[in-house]
């Protein structure tokens, strides 16, 4: 992947005891995770992308070069937005100043490709809250009053530091689907700190996998959740999530109809999806089992044609595969983790055509 709109990475140096040796291009659009146990380099990286930390190495951010081995933008020069895990509002400004602050207190014009300033109230829902003070806040409207600031400095790439972990996790579902308005509507494209594997599922399109200062895997999200070579998907929570496009609604048992490539799902769901809109799916390994025969009476909702396109043993016990739907298995991936013995039992291996039977497959998104 390259082209002058992506988001090109290369730092290496050490940061304390620390040696951070990254490299990875992002898409210059949507949001890339960048996802790992803590102390992996996450925040290192992002620090070096806005210029607080300087290490030897490249930036370069839809085209324009911020760093190289004859150029070091300073912080201030690069059009960042950067969202930490604390808020950080100034506490003697009201919410309106606060959003207002890169732009000398006046509400910065309209023009194309500008963020407007009735935009961002209007996402982040903050039109209750202008006249507040921050200590009259809850973390949750703090952190959005946060990334109205942010996206009101006009920056070219937005930096989320982990902006959920200091929230408690009904505070955390109350602002994702803000962030989800965000990601649907704003171009700009966002580098997304965390280590909460259910922020990746929901909101990422993109992943950069750190461990100890070095990138395992870079990628589309489905891509590197399907990839049994990768430690995401030998966990025992793997998932592989789907982008979905409504169909239809079965209005007597209150079921969206989503297509995927290679299938359709039935998933419990609300009536309000227009169709052709893009929702995203998340199914677990653990949620789906394997039948050589298409069933024939079952309670399960959504048995879908599937091939074995990998395998590999997750434990002495168990097995991971990967199902590409389909007849033809050109489909969209899925995992399913089965027993050993029901592995050998059913004669299963490498390309061989099945049936996936997935109990559960529930919207990842609002």
């Amino acid at each position: 992947m390259t082209g002058a709109d992506n988001i090109e990475v290369a730092f290496a140096g050490r940061l304390g005891g620390f040696d951070l040796d990254v490299e990875f291009i992002a898409p210059g659009r949507g949001i890339t995770a960048l996802f790992g146990p803590s102390g992996c380099g996450k925040t290192s990286v992002l620090r070096c992308i806005a210029g607080l930390q300087r290490l030897n190495g490249s930036c370069r951010v839809g085209g324009d070069t911020w760093q190289d081995e004859r150029t070091f933008l300073p912080p201030h020069r690069r059009p960042v937005g950067y969202v930490f895990q604390e808020a950080s509002l100034f506490p003697h400004l009201s919410v309106r100043a606060n959003l207002l602050y890169s732009s000398r207190g006046e509400v910065p014009a309209d023009g194309p490709g500008l963020i407007g300033f009735d935009e961002v109230i209007d996402l982040l829902g903050l039109s209750p809250l202008m006249e507040r003070a921050p200590q009259n806040l809850s973390g949750g409207e703090r952190q959005r009053v946060a990334i109205g600031r942010a996206l009101l400095s006009q920056p070219q790439l937005l930096l989320m530091d982990e902006p959920l972990s200091a929230l408690d996790r009904q505070t955390r579902d109350e602002i994702l689907p803000f962030l989800e308005r965000l990601h649907e509507t704003l171009a700009i494209p966002v580098l997304y700190v965390t280590h909460d594997i259910a922020e990746v599922e929901r909101l990422a399109d993109h992943l950069v996998l750190l461990r100890a200062g070095k990138v395992v895997a870079a990628g589309p999200l489905g891509a590197l959740q399907s990839d049994i070579n990768l430690p995401l998907a030998l966990q025992r929570e793997a998932a592989v999530s789907l982008e979905a496009i409504v169909a239809g609604f079965d209005a007597t048992y209150g079921l969206l109809e989503l297509d995927v490539a290679g299938g359709r799902f039935l998933v419990p769901g609300p009536s309000d999806h227009v169709p052709g809109t893009g929702l995203r799916l998340r199914v677990g390994a653990g949620d789906v089992s394997i039948a050589r025969e298409e069933p024939r009476s079952t309670s399960i909702l959504n048995v879908l044609p599937a091939r074995i396109v990998s395998s590999r043993a997750a434990s002495e016990k168990e097995m991971i595969l990967v199902l590409a739907l389909g007849q033809d298995g050109n489909g969209a991936h899925l995992l399913a983790r089965v027993t050993k013995r029901s592995w050998d039992l059913l004669d299963l291996a490498d390309g061989a055509d099945v049936f996936a039977q997935i109990k559960s497959a529930a919207l990842a998104s609002r």
